[in-house]
């Protein structure tokens, strides 16, 4: 999944895209309201961290503001605020969930899956394509019961594929959820990595129908080829 972070607090808001890194998402950071709002409206995420004080423009607006658009992704509001009445507040302004500073980094982790979820449809933690499984909380992928290893940006790739499962998704698609806004990719690193995950996905499993296919002129979709 694609993350931006909007919080001022340096420390903090590079501590969490540090954490979410190694957890294999996509991290984008903004470190006040305007940049962060430019970055929510302009860009597509699957999930917002936003801090509710922040300078130029505060949460409470850029939720406002973003729902207004009809931009539903995902929020998790951060706060040092603790209030009954400020909860209520971000949740009725449009954000989804509420965290309170200070917060163990396993929390606010457990929080952005569930969050991630939350958008179409709750798949769980296990996507399936055939007979290859991805376990988003393990971490473990396997086909036809064997283990898979992938680094972790092919995992991140893999997730996407199988969120989407029988979807067509192009390279700019992929590269939006799968990189953050700062990587230098290019369309060809996409066939980089699809093809690495064929080499570990498809073709060791000869007797098997291949799952990963590309769709010429259009991008690539996983799943059965019926």
């Amino acid at each position: 999944m694609r993350i931006l972070v909007v919080e001022d607090e340096h420390k903090i808001a590079n501590s969490i895209k540090k954490g979410l890194e190694l957890e294999a998402y996509a991290v984008d950071v903004a470190y006040d309201g305007e940049d962060g709002y430019a970055f929510a409206s302009n860009e597509d995420y699957d999930v917002i961290i936003l801090d509710l004080m922040l300078p130029k423009m505060d949460g409470i607006e850029i939720c406002r503001q973003l729902r207004a658009c009809r931009i539903h992704t995902p929020i998790l509001m951060l706060t040092a605020k603790g209030q009954i009445s400020d909860k209520v507040e971000g949740l009725n302004a449009g954000a989804d969930d509420y965290l309170v500073k200070p917060f163990a980094f396993v929390e606010l982790l457990a929080r952005v899956k569930a969050l991630g979820r939350r958008p179409k449809h709750s798949l769980g933690s296990s996507l399936t394509a055939g007979d290859l499984r991805l376990d988003t909380i393990t971490y473990e992928v396997t086909r036809s019961g064997k283990r898979i290893d992938l680094s972790k940006r092919e995992f991140s790739l893999l997730e996407y594929l199988l969120r989407n499962k029988g979807r067509i998704l192009t390279k700019d698609q992929l590269i939006n959820h799968v990189w953050d806004y700062d990587a230098d990719v290019l369309p060809n690193t996409v066939e980089v990595y699809i093809g690495y995950l064929r080499s570990k996905v498809d073709k060791p499993f000869t007797d098997k129908e291949p799952l990963i296919h590309t769709v010429r002129g259009f991008g690539y979709r996983i799943g059965s080829e019926r």
